[in-house]
């Protein structure tokens, strides 16, 4: 009985708990321009897994299509993000992961954006995997990379050291300049792309830092 109460407790109260939270949070998106710039045309947007929270609240009411896994936490994220009007497609890299993948590139051939966590579901934390870059490439849309930081936050003790914003605190989110991936590239030259795009996540995300 106490499990069945907490899961329809996280399937239901906690996404509205999540959605006061956000709106009390003082936002400064910087190079917020990059995707501006990008006027009709759909983009696939990546951040890391811990600090997810602030851009899928950002990005909510525009039509993008979002990955989740199929875990129970998965479930909770999904009532969430479609409470934010995102297409959810269920899946992960360990599980029918070429059925998602191939799902989101459709999507994104569909003129459609793509917001995705490339270290999730089970990370290593910030170490990017080819999902993002391959639809991005695939699909020959820009990617747009975004560093996220808050001022005063609770890190919890998960692997991806998920980052749990205080009410009221200032946040910030540093955009990059949209990335084209050239869909001619080979598979050494995009695993080496893969790992140049996940250096500069990382330097985002220190310079999003950097301002608290």
């Amino acid at each position: 009985m106490k499990k069945k109460v907490l899961q329809f407790l996280g399937n239901t109260v906690v996404k509205y708990l999540v959605n006061v939270l956000c709106k009390t949070l003082k936002i400064t998106e910087v190079n917020k321009k990059n995707i501006d710039n990008l006027g009709n045309r759909n983009y696939v947007l990546a951040f890391w897994h811990g600090t997810m929270l602030l851009p899928w609240y950002l990005f909510r009411n525009k039509n993008l299509t979002a990955i989740v896994s199929k875990s129970k936490d998965g479930n909770i994220l999904t009532k969430l993000l479609q409470m934010w009007n995102y297409n959810v497609q269920r899946g992960s890299s360990s599980k029918a992961g070429k059925e998602v993948l191939q799902k989101l590139i459709e999507n994104a051939l569909q003129n459609k954006s793509i917001a995705i966590t490339p270290d999730g579901p089970r990370g290593p934390e910030k170490e990017m995997k080819a999902g993002a870059v391959i639809i991005a490439k695939k699909a020959n849309v820009p990617l747009i990379l975004v560093g996220i930081a808050f001022k005063k936050k609770k890190i919890l003790n998960s692997w991806d050291k998920f980052q749990v914003p205080h009410l009221f605190t200032k946040a910030y989110a540093v955009y990059s300049e949209p990335i084209l991936i050239n869909k001619n590239l080979s598979y050494e030259e995009t695993d080496k792309k893969i790992k140049e795009i996940e250096k500069e996540l990382n330097n985002l995300q220190n310079q999003a830092e950097q301002y608290c």
